[in-house]
């Protein structure tokens, strides 16, 4: 029970930041719109697999090295954004399918791909690097032991899938579908628009 009100703290935390709109949130409702529930799942645990990477390397100390380091935090921004760009570059390409209600999903992304798209759009985000780099420097405290903070690390990588998904659900309902097939091809142009917009955002950004 010693570490009980920090745990809530990072869960908190970390909850407040998945919720918030941002690349994970945009990417995730592209799949689940324009394909179906299945890709917005999958999507979402390549989401919460790329959590996973940002707690290891801020356990080892690196996310440190990234937040201290012009060179390190440029490779990683313009990566990110070169990635958020590039897939809503394909977004804008996608060309019109007229679908009907039943045949959503039959044009599906695959579940590897979906997977990677979360993986990379999460892994690839700076200010997710940052935002490790303050939860465990700023919240957890350096005497909690390092199983604690796996502990911790699990947690955040469950809670961002179990959220993701939940969004995936929530957009993929046939109800909700059923209102966006006839703009779907729009819909995409303007997820793509936006992940664009998102990219360009990224690789202006500081690590102030």
């Amino acid at each position: 029970m010693t570490f009980l009100p920090e745990f809530l703290t990072v869960v908190v935390v970390h909850l407040l930041a998945v919720m918030s709109p941002g690349p994970d949130f945009v990417m995730t409702s592209k799949n689940s719109l324009v394909y179906s529930r299945k890709v917005g799942v999958y999507s979402a645990i390549g989401l919460g697999l790329g959590i996973l990477i940002h707690v290891t390397y801020s356990l080892m100390g690196i996310s440190l090295i990234i937040s201290k380091s012009i060179l390190l935090f440029s490779v990683l921004k313009f990566a990110g954004a070169a990635y958020l760009i590039y897939i809503g570059y394909k977004s804008l390409r996608a060309r019109s399918q007229k679908l009907q209600v039943k045949e959503v999903g039959g044009n599906d992304l695959g579940s590897l791909a979906a997977i990677r798209m979360g993986f990379f759009t999460n892994v690839l985000n700076p200010k997710a690097s940052l935002f490790f780099f303050a939860l465990f420097t700023q919240v957890i405290s350096p005497q909690t032991p390092k199983t604690i903070q796996v502990l911790y690390g699990l947690e955040m990588s469950v809670m961002t899938f179990v959220w993701f998904a939940l969004v995936a659900t929530i957009l993929s309902h046939k109800l909700v579908k059923a209102r966006f097939i006839s703009v779907q091809h729009h819909l995409e142009q303007l997820f793509g628009v936006v992940l664009i917009a998102l990219g360009i955002r990224v690789a202006l950004s500081s690590s102030k």
